[in-house]
């Protein structure tokens, strides 16, 4: 049977016995599990005593499925061994696992999964590793929120198929791993208000990233990170802008209210709502609206509207 393995760990500025009485307690996971946020709705069960050797953690909704996971065995402050059982949408058996290890001051969090796929499934390891690998991610920077402040500032609003466009818009081309997307874009954005600035054009308007192309092999984007124009607005001749513009249609749309490294919560979430309800999507690039800025607001008050446009 085809076997995976998936590793991902976080740094966080606190010591190794506070990382892992958060992690061992079944009963924080409502807060920072990476999946739920695309099933609020999910009936969760936690043992009596969450934090034991034995003690079960079960899930079962519409967008998430059905399964649970055990403490296999915890040692303190150093390592968690869990069983993670799938029931649907189909059957597996997998071992997750965390490590606590100080370091910097602070503890490194690893977190792992290994587990397999029957053979006539063998096409669908390399998908599991990046998707799971990007939701271990997510999880992970939850956690270091959580950890460091009390608080994770990524709250998700589902409004479904939505009206959108005409849109049109104008930035910088680029392409980056999923890791670094954030500082990727930001450099970016700054070769596009040198070339707005240089065209005459005002920069106190929307911004917006398209999302061209998504790579599964590297989980890297292409995208272009720009501004959104207003009706016929053109661009000079010989602008290093590229143009991207999008007719009137229905979309998907989720809003992410919180700060930009939880943007890929938002995403998971339209993902898997589409993949779960069936929906056709155009195959245009998917988008993002900046509503408003850092500049303007609290990371906690920054609002993004993401699209997934449908056939």
């Amino acid at each position: 049977m085809p076997k995976y393995h998936i590793d991902r760990s976080i740094h966080v500025s606190v010591p190794p016995q506070q990382a892992y009485e958060l992690v061992a307690d079944y009963g924080t996971w409502t807060t920072w599990s990476p999946w739920l946020l695309a099933d609020p709705h999910a009936q969760v069960t936690v043992s009596e005593h969450p934090n034991e050797k034995g003690s079960r953690y079960a899930w079962e909704g519409d967008i998430t499925g059905q399964g649970e996971l055990e403490h296999l065995s915890l040692i303190p402050n150093t390592q968690i061994t869990d069983e993670l059982r799938f029931i649907k949408p189909f059957k597996s058996i997998c071992k997750t696992e965390f490590f606590f290890e100080p370091s910097g001051g602070g503890t490194k969090i690893r977190w792992t999964m290994d587990g397999s796929m029957p053979w006539f499934l063998f096409f669908l390891v390399p998908m599991i590793k990046t998707m799971v690998g990007l939701d271990y991610q997510r999880g992970l920077t939850m956690i270091k929120d959580l950890l460091e402040t009390g608080t994770i500032p990524s709250k998700v609003e589902i409004h479904g198929r939505s009206d959108v466009g005409p849109v049109r818009m104008a930035g910088t081309a680029g392409s980056s791993p999923m890791s670094t997307i954030g500082p990727s874009l930001e450099e970016s954005m700054v070769k596009t208000n040198e070339a707005f600035r240089q065209a005459g054009l005002k920069v106190d308007r929307n911004m917006a990233t398209v999302y061209t192309k998504f790579r599964m092999k590297d989980a890297g984007l292409d995208y272009i990170a720009g501004y959104l124009l207003e009706e016929g607005e053109e661009l000079p001749a010989g602008s290093p802008l590229k143009v991207w513009s999008l007719p009137a249609c229905k979309a998907f749309r989720v809003e992410h209210i919180g700060s930009y490294r939880h943007l890929g919560n938002a995403w998971s979430v339209a993902n898997q709502w589409v993949q779960c309800k069936k929906l056709k999507q155009q195959r245009v690039g998917t988008f993002e609206i900046y509503r408003n800025t850092p500049q303007q607001v609290s990371e906690a008050e920054l609002r993004t509207d993401i699209y997934l446009p449908l056939k």
